[in-house]
């Protein structure tokens, strides 16, 4: 074992070769008192504070480095010797982690401090892991191990398909990577599982479909339902931001509705055409709630539609079609009316690096006359079907 004292720059601690073997190498930073960085023979470099609490020398870990930088580093030094100064014990509570600590305890901790501060999506982690792995709650972590986890995903892709598997092991993969972060010295058991080849879906309404469908959708019974699910058509907006749609972000004048935060976390306005604007306005005058699509749930607006829309692809004789393909379906018209790739991503708010630059400089004017003709053209099968069906008769 070797130490080392010197002034921490990142520089410095990127030149620091591996340990010898069967050793580690230590080095002491000259500006913030106890914080160390440990390098093993295979180089892996953690910073640590080293402190005694309760009369004894205690080693707190900290990070990695370099993906916890040397500013970081001081940062979190000086923030455990605050909280050792009022009394509290890191190490004690990151051994409780280690020792004693269930699924269910540290999926609780897991949702508080990460997943409901860092993701929007935070309720689909609530909703899944307790649908699916609520039976290991009362089981200690340390209990896991990698072929449980393949048998669990291999089940699920059976079961619930591959998508549902894969998204359920990169919740667990982080589950368990978060109680690592927070002391626990364990083996992440989703390490190394593999994942199921997903295939990308470039499913939508085909024209031969679409004279199927909207004659379904207007037979549906249910209102609201129906009317999400063509405003989900004529916008092509993810299915979250039309459920949560609310009369306030919808300026009438200029048939625009302003999304302030969708899923890549930057704010949209999607152009409403004719037949979205009539759907609105209709609507508005029978509602008394902030939302368009109102609902009796904890949330104030219309969850997911299933059985509605299950009603609908049975009458139009239509498979293999979901609601998210509905978004897919209003790009693809938009290609066929000859938009081109940066006008698509425009109007359905995707998010690129080449073409991040263009889309801050375009205006919604032609957006608004390529999602105009695509949505022409998709009601422009619906009449031709009732024209050859007067024609037969």
């Amino acid at each position: 074992m070797a130490s080392h004292r010197l002034n921490f720059t990142k520089a410095a601690l990127l030149k620091a070769p591996p340990a010898g073997k069967g050793k580690k190498d230590y080095y002491y930073d000259e500006r913030e008192k106890g914080l160390v960085m440990a390098v093993t023979p295979a180089g892996t470099k953690t910073f640590y504070l080293y402190k005694r609490i309760d009369g004894k020398p205690e080693r707190l870990l900290l990070g990695r480095f370099p993906d916890i930088s040397v500013e970081n580093g001081r940062k979190l030094a000086t923030a455990a010797k605050g909280d050792i100064a009022t009394g509290a014990n890191p190490q004690k509570d990151r051994r409780a982690i280690r020792d004693e600590m269930t699924f269910g305890d540290l999926f609780a901790e897991y949702l508080e401090k990460y997943s409901k501060v860092h993701k929007r999506s935070w309720t689909y982690d609530e909703r899944e892991v307790n649908k699916f792995l609520s039976r290991w709650f009362k089981r200690k972590i340390s209990s896991f191990e990698r072929a449980e986890v393949e048998r669990l995903h291999a089940k699920i892709g059976k079961e619930n398909g591959l998508y549902q598997a894969n998204r359920l092991l990169e919740r667990i993969r982080s589950i368990f990577n978060k109680a690592i972060e927070w002391g626990w010295q364990g083996t992440n058991p989703a390490v190394g599982v593999k994942k199921f080849r997903e295939k990308s879906r470039d499913r939508f309404l085909q024209p031969d479909e679409l004279p199927r469908f909207f004659e379904a959708l207007a037979h549906e019974p249910n209102e609201t339902a129906r009317d999400f699910i063509m405003i989900s058509l004529l916008t092509g907006a993810r299915k979250s931001n039309t459920l949560a749609m609310r009369w306030k972000d919808i300026n009438v004048t200029t048939a625009t509705w302003r999304i302030e935060e969708t899923k890549n976390g930057d704010a949209q306005s999607i152009h409403l055409p004719l037949q979205a604007m009539e759907i609105l306005n209709a609507r508005k005058w029978q509602s008394d709630s902030p939302f368009v699509f109102s609902g009796p749930g904890a949330s104030g607006h219309l969850a997911d539609p299933k059985k509605a829309w299950t009603r609908i692809l049975k009458e139009a004789g239509i498979e293999n079609l979901r609601i998210h393909d509905l978004r897919r379906t209003l790009g693809s018209y938009q290609a066929a009316t000859g938009a081109n790739g940066y006008i698509i991503g425009k109007s359905l708010g995707h998010r690129s690096q080449q073409s991040t630059a263009i889309y801050a400089r375009l205006n919604l004017d032609p957006v608004r006359e390529s999602v105009n003709k695509a949505t022409d053209v998709m009601f422009g099968y619906m009449n031709n079907d009732r024209t050859n069906k007067v024609g037969r008769e």
